[in-house]
């Protein structure tokens, strides 16, 4: 491959910050991604993390917002939900007892992804979770 040409693709989407904008990220999610095997994980993480942003974040509130980015390459489906921030601390894996309610979907997001990364991001946070399309030597497998 050139060093200056990319075979990824990105995507971008812009959601208020409403509980029924979630259903909207996951569609917009499986539509981008029909057919492949990934779909289904992602389709989950965007859920999770777009939930969080309008449950735990700015986002929620009256105005709020949260940016989804789809990257895809022949190696990798990245997706980052960047929120409006407002909590003081970035997001983090909690690791919660059976019994608990909350504070279990970063946890399920690590599970699945094979590699999440949280950064300040504008005022708020920005989640990535990575998938790989095939095993890296060192990577779980798919």
């Amino acid at each position: 491959m050139h060093e200056y040409t990319s075979t990824a693709r990105v995507w971008g989407l812009t959601c208020p910050g409403f509980p029924e904008e979630v259903s909207r990220a996951r569609r917009w999610t499986r539509d981008i991604l029909r057919g492949s095997p990934l779909a289904e994980d992602a389709e989950l993480i965007v859920s999770e993390l777009s939930a969080n942003a309008i449950l735990h974040t700015a986002s929620g509130r009256e105005s709020g917002s949260f940016h989804l980015a789809l990257a895809i390459s022949p190696q990798v489906v990245a997706l980052s939900v960047t929120d409006d921030g407002g909590t003081g601390h970035a997001p983090k894996v909690e690791h919660q007892g059976q019994e608990a309610e909350r504070g279990r979907g970063l946890g399920m997001v690590s599970a699945i992804a094979h590699r999440v990364v949280v950064h300040d991001s504008d005022g708020g946070h920005t989640v990535t979770a990575e998938l790989f399309t095939e095993a890296r030597e060192g990577a779980r497998p798919c």
